[in-house]
């Protein structure tokens, strides 16, 4: 059996073992909306971390992180700074999230909104922002899924055809099993995707370098700015590393599938021992980095950075173990894609057109119009994929920018009383439209600073005025 196909095989095994274990996740349990969408509020610690795990290490943590060591070098660091303070700030605002989730019956970031604020214009405001910033992390999975199958199947298999087929199984399972499809698939990406990072982090500088200590003795010879600030780019300096990663921290749980998440667990505590755990799990992406890192000297000129770590690894690795690599790295995309997709079809269906369109609608008519969207949603992806260029790290950098504008309004929401409607609803829409303009007019950075970071600041600055210089309301929150 030539290489190209011991590892093709190795990867559509993987595949459909995933596959078939997101099918049987919701046997047995009626899919209603809650049991869809939050699995029946009853996840524990186990489940509650592979669930936000398998939201978490994306795309972008397999290919997007090498790359960027690989092209921008010193700058990606700022991935281990925000992951971690990330977890932080969920210890602290997670449990009170849950509480008030708990007490109104919420299954969506816009559920909060509604809640708390008592205004479905704004909760629809926040569902379509949510929809629009997912399309690009959407994106971001299906281009990973694309670029992983291909070179890992020694080009086997296209990318087109691997992404059409990947959004064909994730459509389905999540159709028919819900989040609990994407809890348990995590369970064998997890458990790859830490076997796979693990090996090319040590073997990928054993092999060529002789260890990893060698490894950067060699680069800091040869390339010796690849590894401080700005590393390889001209813009991307302090400034940017420490105002990005206050923007990704706090936003961090703003995605609405993240915060949606919350909703599963089956107690406040479980989100604390969660917060504790969670960071022992960044430690996988070192070794990522490391591959990253070593591919600058092995493979020197690649025009796609988010190549490297494969590239390598094909040159480096007898062909069943790029199977393994490939099939880890399909999943890793899969199962965020999952999640996104539910996610949105149930802003849509639930914040959106149920408020706004036909208010007597029913929670099982909104669940039906929930998995129509998830076809809908998968389509739309696949076509932005197919037909973009951008790099893995951008797409997620634009995503954080507009979702982080959700935060004032979420943590002045929980702890200050004083903060009224009108003033969240005028900073958000200031914050998405300052990050919008800054980076389609590619001022991003701006004075060496994040342009969502400077969007988020102008939304801060106008709720909190905003707030102290209207009427105060009042919330049974």
């Amino acid at each position: 059996m030539s290489s190209a196909a011991v590892s093709l095989m190795t990867i559509l095994i993987i595949v459909a073992i995933g596959a078939a274990i997101g099918f049987l996740a919701g046997v047995h349990r009626k899919m209603n909306l809650e049991q869809w969408t939050v699995g029946g509020r009853g996840f524990g610690v186990v489940l509650v971390f592979l669930l936000m795990a398998g939201e978490v290490y994306t795309t972008f943590a397999f290919l997007g992180a090498s790359g960027w060591a690989y092209s921008r070098g010193g700058p990606t660091l700022y991935v281990l700074a925000y992951l971690t303070l990330a977890y932080v700030v969920s210890f602290f605002i997670l449990p009170q999230i849950w509480e008030v989730g708990r007490k109104h019956g919420m299954q969506t970031l816009s559920d909060f909104f509604s809640v708390r604020y008592g205004n479905k214009y704004l909760a629809g405001f926040v569902c379509v922002v949510g929809i629009v910033c997912f399309i690009p992390y959407l994106q971001l999975q299906l281009t990973g899924v694309g670029i992983i199958v291909s070179v890992a199947s020694f080009d086997g298999i296209g990318r087109t055809p691997a992404m059409t087929i990947a959004v064909v199984l994730l459509v389905a399972f999540v159709f028919a099993s819900g989040v609990r499809a994407v809890a348990w698939v995590s369970v064998v990406k997890d458990a790859l995707m830490v076997f796979a990072a693990l090996a090319i982090g040590i073997g990928i500088p054993l092999i060529h370098f002789g260890g990893i200590g060698p490894m950067f003795a060699a680069l800091a010879h040869s390339r010796p700015a690849h590894l401080t600030m700005p590393g390889a780019t001209t813009n991307l300096g302090h400034a940017w590393f420490i105002s990005t990663v206050l923007l990704t921290s706090l936003g961090f749980y703003m995605w609405p599938h993240a915060f949606a998440a919350t909703f599963t667990a089956k107690s406040a505590d479980t989100l604390r021992r969660n917060a504790v755990v969670m960071p022992l799990y960044t430690l996988t992406l070192v070794f990522i980095f490391f591959a990253g890192f070593a591919a600058v000297l092995i493979v020197p000129g690649l025009a796609n950075g988010d190549l490297a770590m494969l590239t390598v690894v094909r040159r480096s690795f007898p062909p069943w173990f790029l199977g393994v690599v490939g099939g880890a790295g399909a999943l890793t995309a899969m199962v965020p894609a999952a999640i996104f997709i539910l996610t949105a079809a149930t802003l849509f269906a639930k914040n959106l057109y149920r408020p706004v369109f036909a208010p007597a609608m029913t929670d099982d008519q909104v669940a039906k119009l929930a998995r129509s969207m998830v076809i809908v949603l998968g389509l739309i992806s696949l076509c932005l994929a197919i037909y973009s260029s951008t790099t893995l790290v951008s797409l997620l950098l634009t995503g954080y920018a507009g979702v982080t504008q959700f935060f004032p309004g979420v943590v002045l929401g929980l702890y200050w009383e004083r903060v009224t409607m009108s003033a969240v609803f005028g900073g958000m829409i200031a914050g998405v439209v300052a990050a919008v303009f800054l980076m389609v007019s590619h001022r991003d950075p701006l004075f060496g600073l994040s342009a969502g970071f400077l969007a988020l600041c102008l939304n801060f600055l106008i709720t909190i005025f905003g707030s102290l210089l209207t009427p105060a309301q009042r919330t049974d929150i």
